[in-house]
């Protein structure tokens, strides 16, 4: 949103005020006094400003400005950041490939990141605001708007800060962006003047005194919600004042106005580009979101298979060693000849490589790239599908959703108000009729009453883009009539040239008590007529006659209305619609009315018609909310529209059915359900309340937030909650950055809401959530398919150069053949693998989840069976081959030896047998036909080709560096049809069905609760370090003087450990040395008085919470008693959370003499 620097303004040229002053800045009022009066709206916050302030005007001298003459110099500023990666593996040929995945990655990323760049750059530029400076209207940039500025808005304005208007002409504001609301919202000096940043100024005019900027504003308070700043903390704070309340001291208070005036101080840039300061915060506090599940499934796997690889190779080496020195100085009995030790060193050197290669092929080089190539074809592919992907990881973890918190308007709806039924002639029609079925009379009477009894500044504008929908502009419900007209075939526009706006006699504007709209126009005959428009109820009881299929007058009793209102009206408030009913008179020239007596003008009307409008339900939605529901996903309505309207549209697009056991709720009820006598949210209530609810009616931004945090921190299901959600205002923003994946809307999205998501939807439809799902279960096959291939690969290769090693005390496979087939052979099997498009079987299966193991039974059993099959056909090479081909050994060859045909044979042959099984790599289901939709991936197919053809360079021109010899034509076709036999070998493993099996373990389940990486931990560190930051100052330096003693004694300990080995038993703990030479030490978190920056542990463990502290014996010690516990920790449970959740152990005997 168009949000501005909170600058610090210049009006004294006294020295710095005092921090402690109770009026910063030498205003009148304090910051927390006009946030608290931002947050009042309607008649409330006009008695505060007439209790606090007397009136605006005098609420403008507190502010140090007037009205008319405004205010003085001002200054603002901002900073920059960047971020760098790297990765380093052994040797020349993988460090290509890591380069080769860094770039990949790296280069996506800035691609991404230079189109938002671009975005926020133009949009920062390009918006001014006008103020009054001095007496002089100005044009500043948004950033350099201030506290007290007297600023104009018009039709058309995007409000950049908040403020209380000081005068209006028939002032409207959408405040959609905050509220979700669609109606416009009057505003006016003396009913409800309060201006909120980020909402767009609809129609009329005005002048507002500028209250709040920032982060002080309504939109800036959002940004550090997303932040999880200043408000979090300071809820905290009061959490802990409540649990102590005795220890408040002038400290914290100095402390928190130091965090005021910090806050005031704090540049933030247009807040729907206000990235930096966002991103300045989120660096500074906020840790960063756990890593998808493929991620860590894939960390993990990965970790394994290089320790199993790491265990072989090294295996390797020492056999070869021993072997060597055990062969040659034991059993031939030679002695270690100087002169011969350059030989034995080389024969050193060569086991050290065989080694080496051994490692190369048991890790999986190309496992990442794989994944990055198969995330970022996705992201390309998805763009066409209408999902702008911003953050790779968002499109698998998609795959993985069980939840989505979906927002109405725009998304389920088409966000246009449109007449769906209508009753004309004494016809109910369901749809709109076509205008031969309708009289010319009451054809003409419609446009007429339409076109001339609606705003002239609301008309219906051309599409901007091709295939797009027509424009609508000013009032949606005109929008809705007017368009009324354009869908019978008729146009608004001549009817409105014949009669100007100045030709209009009389105009009753509508109003909320009105509940109508009606114009007076002069007929040709000197009569005039007057159409009336109105909520049905309202205008039905005026009118005395009605127009019937001929188009001629018939009288309307008391009894028809009734009868109408039961047959045509009720049925529409049924299915949703709002019923607005369009009427007219005639009077005669001699007859004119008092014009002023609106009651007796406005009745004994003729109706014309009766039309229901709604706000539409896109029509592709049920069948995609359809598919959603069978793939396992739950669809839930959050809205801020009436529980009605919500719940007709949620069952129209099945999100509701008829005879299910769901929950409608509207924000109030919701909270009331979910919060303690306290007002505090309980896991617990929440954990009743969210799995039956469907829809969330009435529902604020807080609301929103509550419910998507509390489905992701439930522990009810077997499994963790992934979350998905979508939103496009504003308010939108904390519950999209606390989701899993927070979708926004690209058309009529906000770019606090952009840039809070980690997709944007370019089409703003619920479809492409759908295809987004598709392509986020894709990419997680395409990985399992890719794992399937590679690990066959790494299984053989190892047995081979393992076993070969140790009986020949060679390697069949060179590293550099290892290294052909490891990186670019699985490098572009992971491309053609992961470039198979998705299908809609896809969403046939409920979603994996977080613990499913990455490598299934299945593709265990197709992983061993193939590497059985490959390690028969290798070995049988490999010893008894030379005989079959008739060709001399490669075994034992010296150590120079040229390239033997044996050896070339048994690498072709491994190599044709991968080719084929890449194939078989396809399915990973265990379907049969593993050639379906093969050609429907050409990139596959150019693949398979393409390594064949370069396959048939190597080994025919290779020569020395790739250890080869050429072949012949009938060499050739052996090992081509040893290859094919992969396939028959595949359908045989397939007839072997999975269930009987039970000997198969699964690998590459996801990151257990208990263990986190390295990373991970630092980042626990980093917020102890923010926690402490937080502790009261005296806790602090005990903290600190604890730590430094922990740290001297533990250095006396290391040199003492040598002498006083087994003397002391670790386990005794009672002397303070003894407790803290061992373990390390940690904060743990069980009460709210170590604020964390993030406010998602808050609700967590309420139940212990509400437990009292386990009394401390030694009083003196303040860290205790205010709830600083200290566990320890042993070596071995290093990876286990930072913030242990084992049971509290209070230090009891900590000697104060300390």
């Amino acid at each position: 949103m168009g949000d501005v620097a909170n600058s610090s303004i210049e009006f004294h040229p006294k020295p710095q005020q005092q921090r402690e002053a109770p009026h910063a800045g030498g205003f009148g009022c304090t910051l927390a006094e006009l946030r608290s009066l931002m947050e009042l709206r309607g008649a409330e916050a006009l008695q505060k400003v007439q209790e606090t302030y007397g009136d605006v005007g005098g609420l403008c001298r507190r502010l140090k400005t007037s009205p008319t003459e405004a205010c003085g110099n001002v200054s603002a500023g901002a900073e920059d950041e960047g971020e760098a990666e790297a990765g380093w593996i052994e040797g020349a040929a993988i460090l290509l490939s890591v380069i080769c995945v860094v770039l990949v990655t790296a280069f996506n990323d800035w691609s991404k990141e230079k189109q938002f760049r671009g975005l926020q750059s133009r949009i920062e530029q390009e918006q001014k605001f006008t103020v009054i400076r001095n007496g002089q209207l100005l044009q500043v940039p948004v950033a350099a708007l201030v506290v007290g500025d007297i600023a104009q808005v018009k039709y058309g304005d995007l409000l950049p800060a908040d403020g209380v208007l000081i005068q209006g002409n028939d002032l409207k504001i959408d405040e959609s962006s905050l509220t979700g609301e669609s109606d416009h919202v009057r505003k006016s000096a003396d009913k409800d003047p309060m201006l909120l940043s980020g909402t767009h100024v609809m129609e009329g005019s005005g002048r507002m005194v500028v209250t709040a900027v920032g982060v002080n504003s309504q939109t800036g308070i959002i940004f550090t919600l997303l932040g999880a700043g200043g408000e979090e903390e300071e809820k905290k704070d009061k959490k802990g004042k409540q649990q102590d309340g005795a220890m408040e001291s002038s400290q914290t208070k100095a402390k928190k106005q130091d965090g005021a005036v910090a806050m005031e101080m704090q540049p933030l840039k247009s807040a729907e580009g206000g990235e930096m300061e966002e991103r300045e915060r989120k660096k500074a506090n906020v840790p960063k979101k756990e890593k998808s599940v493929l991620q860590g499934k894939l960390t993990k796997l990965a970790v394994q298979i290089g320790k199993a690889g790491l265990v072989m190779s090294a295996i390797t080496v020492i056999i070869l060693v021993l072997y060597f020195v055990i062969e040659t100085f034991v059993v031939d009995g030679r002695a270690w000849l100087a002169e011969c030790t350059p030989v034995y060193v080389q024969y050193f050197v060569k086991f050290f490589i065989i080694g080496v290669t051994v490692l190369v092929v048991a890790v999986p080089e190309g496992l990442p790239l794989a994944v990055t190539i198969s995330l970022a074809y996705s992201v390309k592919k998805m763009m066409r599908d209408n999902n702008l992907v911003r953050h790779l990881d968002a499109c698998e973890t998609m795959g993985n959703a069980t939840a989505i918190c979906s927002d109405k308007t725009g998304t389920l709806t088409t966000n246009r108000m449109t007449v769906v039924q209508s009753y004309l002639g004494d016809t109910h029609y369901k749809e709109v009729p076509a205008p031969s079925a309708l009289t010319p009379k009451i054809l003409d009477l419609l446009v007429h009453a339409i076109s001339i009894n609606s705003a002239y500044t609301t008309k219906i504008l051309p599409p901007e883009k091709e295939g797009a929908l027509p424009r609508q502009v000013g009032n949606k419900t005109e929008c809705a009539l007017l368009g009324f007209v354009l869908d019978l075939k008729q146009d608004f526009q001549p009817v409105r040239e014949q009669i100007p706006e100045d030709k209009l006699y009389k105009v009753y504007t509508f109003n909320s008590v009105r509940k109508s709209m009606s114009t007076v126009i002069r007929m040709p005959d000197s009569g005039f007529r007057l159409f009336s428009k109105g909520a049905s109820e309202i205008l039905l009881k005026k009118c005395t006659n009605i127009l019937n299929s001929n188009g001629e007058l018939r009288s309307f009793r008391p009894r028809d209305r009734d009868d109408m209102v039961k047959k045509i009206i009720e049925p529409m408030a049924c299915d949703g619609l709002r019923t607005i009913c369009i009427a007219y008179r005639d009077f005669s020239a001699a007859q004119e009315p008092d014009w002023d007596n609106e009651n007796e003008v406005v009745g004994d009307l003729t109706c014309i018609a009766v039309v229901g409008i709604e706000d539409p339900v896109r029509p592709e939605v049920p069948e995609a909310i359809r598919k959603c529901q069978r793939a396992g996903i739950t669809v839930r309505m959050v809205t801020g529209d009436n529980i009605n309207t919500a719940r007709a549209i949620a069952a129209k697009c099945g999100i509701i059915q008829p005879g299910e056991d769901f929950l409608c709720l509207e924000g109030k009820e919701f909270n009331r359900r979910i919060r303690n006598e306290k007002g505090e949210i309980e896991q617990e209530r929440l954990d009743k309340v969210w799995p039956k609810l469907r829809v969330l009616a009435r529902s604020s931004p807080t609301d929103k937030h509550t419910l998507v945090k509390g489905i992701i921190d439930s522990s009810t299901g077997e499994q963790r909650q992934v979350v998905a959600v979508t939103g496009d205002g504003t308010n939108d923003g904390p519950a999209l950055k606390k989701a899993d994946v927070g979708f926004a809307m690209g058309i009529a999205g906000t770019d606090v809401a952009k840039e809070a998501s980690d997709i944007i939807l370019t089409d703003d439809n619920f479809t492409s959530i759908v295809k987004a799902v598709m392509w986020g279960r894709n990419v997680y096959d395409s990985i399992s398919k890719f794992l399937q291939f590679q690990l066959t690969v790494n299984v053989v290769a190892v047995i081979v150069a393992f076993t070969g090693a140790c009986i020949t005390q060679d390697s069949p496979l060179k590293a550099v053949q290892m290294l052909w087939v490891n990186l670019i052979m699985d490098t572009f099997a992971s491309l053609a693998l992961a470039t198979e498009p998705p299908t809609e079987s896809l969403l046939l299966r409920k979603p994996y989840g977080r613990d499913k193991p990455l490598i299934s039974r299945t593709m265990m059993k197709n992983i061993l069976g193939h590497a059985v099959y490959q390690l028969t056909i290798i070995f049988t090479l490999l010893f008894v081959g030379e005989l079959f081909f008739d060709i001399d050994s490669g075994r034992n060859a010296p150590l120079h030896s040229p390239p033997s045909e044996h050896y070339t044979i048994i690498f072709n042959t491994f190599v044709m047998m991968q080719l084929f099984n890449e194939i078989n790599a396809r399915k990973i289901h265990g379907e049969r036909n593993v050639f379906h939709g093969i050609f429907g991936n050409p990139i596959f197919c150019t693949i398979v080709l393409g390594t064949f053809a370069i396959q048939i360079v190597i080994v025919q021109f290779g020569g020395k560096p790739f250890s080869c010899s050429p072949l012949s034509t009938e060499q050739w076709l052996w090992c081509l049809f040893v290859g094919v036999g992969e396939l028959v070998w595949g359908q045989v493993i397939a007839t072997i069905p999975t269930s009987q099996l039970k000997c198969l373990k699964e690998a590459g389940h996801g990151p257990g609760k208990d263990e986190m990486t390295d990373e991970e931990l630092a980042e626990g560190e980093e917020e102890i370090d923010h926690a402490e930051r937080e502790l009261r100052r005296g806790q602090i330096l005990w903290f600190r003087g604890l730590n430094r003693i922990q740290t001297q004694i533990r250095v006396v300990k290391a040199f003492r450990s040598s002498l006083y080995e087994g003397l002391e038993k670790p386990e005794s703990k009672t002397s303070i040395h003894n407790f803290m030479a061992t373990p390390e030490f940690l904060i743990n978190d069980y009460t709210h008085n170590i604020p964390l920056i993030d406010d998602t542990d808050v609700d967590e463990n309420e139940e212990r919470l509400r437990a009292p502290p386990p009394p401390s014996p030694n009083q003196n010690n303040n860290a205790i008693d205010s709830g600083v516990y200290l566990t320890t920790r042993g070596t071995k449970s290093a990876t286990s959370s930072v913030f242990s959740s084992g049971p509290a152990s209070p230090l009891h005997s900590v000697e104060t003499s300390l």
